[in-house]
């Protein structure tokens, strides 16, 4: 909530959202992941203030068209919102329906989620289809519930539920084994930029790619020799190891080991900055990848470090 509340006072409405500079919607961001969304909201903004009169269209197909909205967003924001009777189809309710039907086929894969939306859109009421849609969902969030025993016993369809009547319940729905996470271990170098204040040097990422366009602290592949550009590794200086850190994405696991740099004020090479502390807490959004050394930060450039 707190994440929520910040942002809707910072961007109250379409307009807003529209017009905020991408680095302070980013930092509005920090922390939650998947910046891509954020950046896809603000894409969105523009174009329904540019093609919608900074209004959501009144119209599955425009929706669904619109950056960051995908079949599910826009069936929820046309039933729901406009009343229109098209399917929300997200992970609740193909559970439910796969289990209703005994249903095997995979819910994880792309002609599954097109084989339970086309149930779904034949199950819609004409009348109140956004009530019927968020029914499913919360069927699927709080009864007919994943992984462990589904709470039959005060279901309102399990007299119809087919995987019920064949104790089928915790077999379906089916879904096809995640593949395993890729281990990147990489170097991260926090590099103290030495002066009136002290600074942390900051890389700014390529526009593509994991964490596209996010500021970060300088890191490479624990395979590679160069951790920093050449301009820089001439100057900085090794101090320390720091402790060692991890962090999850969905398909890649960093293990992470630091070193402390300290290296004179002087011209940097594009796409990295010198930021003070309260810059940094301010201004710029740096990943939740990075928060092991984050959490040093304080230490290092306002104590003794």
């Amino acid at each position: 909530m707190p994440y929520y509340e910040r942002f809707m006072q910072a961007v109250p409405d379409v307009a807003a959202l529209a017009s905020i500079a991408e680095d302070e919607l980013l930092k509005l961001w920090e922390g939650l992941g998947y910046y891509s969304r954020a950046r896809n909201l603000q894409k969105c903004a523009r174009l329904l203030m540019d093609k919608y009169g900074g209004q959501l269209p009144a119209d599955y197909d425009s929706l669904v068209t619109l950056p960051g909205i995908g079949p599910y967003t826009a069936g929820a924001i046309a039933s729901i919102a406009y009343h229109i009777p098209v399917p929300a189809v997200d992970g609740n309710v193909m559970r439910v329906l796969a289990r209703l039907t005994a249903d095997d086929t995979d819910v994880l894969s792309g002609a599954g989620k097109r084989h339970f939306t086309a149930l779904a859109g034949r199950l819609v009421p004409q009348d109140q289809p956004g009530r019927f849609n968020q029914a499913i969902m919360e069927l699927g969030e709080t009864v007919c519930i994943p992984a462990t025993q589904p709470h039959c016993e005060m279901c309102p369809l399990a007299f119809m539920c087919l995987a019920h009547a064949s104790g089928k319940e915790q077999a379906l729905p089916v879904r096809t084994a995640k593949k395993s996470r890729r281990i990147e271990r990489r170097t991260v170098a926090v590099v103290r930029v030495v002066g009136d204040p002290m600074r942390v040097l900051l890389h700014r990422r390529a526009d593509t790619g994991l964490l596209a366009g996010l500021w970060e602290l300088p890191n490479v592949l624990a395979d590679k020799a160069d951790l920093l550009p050449s301009a820089l590794d001439k100057v900085a200086v090794y101090k320390r190891s720091l402790p060692s850190g991890k962090h999850v994405f969905s398909h890649v696991e960093w293990h992470m080991t630091g070193a402390l740099y300290d290296m004179p004020n002087g011209q940097l090479p594009p796409d990295y900055r010198a930021v003070t502390l309260e810059e940094l807490v301010e201004k710029y959004a740096l990943p939740s990848a990075f928060r092991t050394y984050a959490a040093w930060l304080p230490q290092l450039l306002e104590g003794d470090g």
